[in-house]
């Protein structure tokens, strides 16, 4: 079962939310908070599988929180849980796993728990196959395992050109093929395990397999065109271990 943590700072909201969870027989309710600080000091205390996120709070913004969760080791999954539609794209910048509204509708949120539970057990499957006396299977599969419209697909990784956060989107760029999927980048970095992914932005990781022209842009940063003509940015953030693996 998952461990959730609830930061709400309304009372009837925070038990709403923390009644459905209940229900659903998912999850458990670790923890909660209806202030910042107080949400990430028991939260890095908790280490809980999933953060269920008000963004308008009494003390503070909880985009800011959002920030501070994505890098901890591990980061728990962030869900925002509020009545504002318009911060959904920052959400999911921020790498949200899902963005639900308030009222709380118990078949939105069990949806939710269905999906993440199966990426739960993705990464457990995947866990068992990378264990030393399995190696040999992963280096002959090579296969990135993602959910898609409640169906397990595998991506042979080779084939893959770049990953990205792209209009609201997760998006997997293939040879032949284009993904959506429901997964945070910060996820599928964590997948993929591989040093031929590198992240360059924020918003892509690219497969250095794939580069075929690295191309200087304005205040030191970069374009990467990409074996399907994609141009992908470079922020500086990423330059130095960028020249770093590529060697220029």
């Amino acid at each position: 079962m998952m461990k959730a943590f609830i930061v709400e700072d309304e009372p009837l909201a925070r038990d709403e939310l923390k009644y459905l969870l209940k229900r659903s027989r998912q999850v458990e309710v670790v923890g909660e908070a209806d202030g910042i600080e107080e949400a990430m000091r028991d939260i890095s205390r908790l280490n809980p599988d999933l953060v269920f996120l008000d963004i308008e709070l009494a003390e503070g913004n909880g985009l800011l929180l959002a920030k501070q969760l994505v890098e901890l080791d591990p980061a728990p999954s962030i869900i925002f849980a509020t009545a504002y539609d318009e911060f959904a794209l920052q959400a999911f910048e921020l790498y949200a796993f899902d963005y639900l509204l308030k009222p709380f509708n118990e078949k939105r949120i069990r949806q939710t728990l269905d999906k993440i539970m199966k990426l739960h057990k993705i990464g457990e499957d995947e866990s068992r196959i990378k264990s030393p006396d399995n190696r040999t299977a992963v280096e002959q599969t090579s296969k990135l395992a993602v959910v898609i419209d409640d169906r397990i697909v595998l991506i042979d990784r080779d084939n893959i050109i770049f990953l990205g956060f792209i209009e609201g989107k997760t998006i997997i760029k293939t040879e032949d093929n284009e993904y959506k999927i429901g997964d945070p980048l910060i996820v599928l970095e964590r997948k993929l395990d591989n040093r031929s992914f590198l992240r360059v932005h924020r918003s892509f990781i690219v497969n250095i397999v794939h580069i075929l022209e690295i191309q200087p842009w304005f205040n030191s940063t970069y374009n990467l065109i990409m074996s399907d003509g994609s141009n992908i940015p470079v922020s500086r953030t990423y330059v130095k271990e960028l020249k770093q693996l590529i060697g220029f």
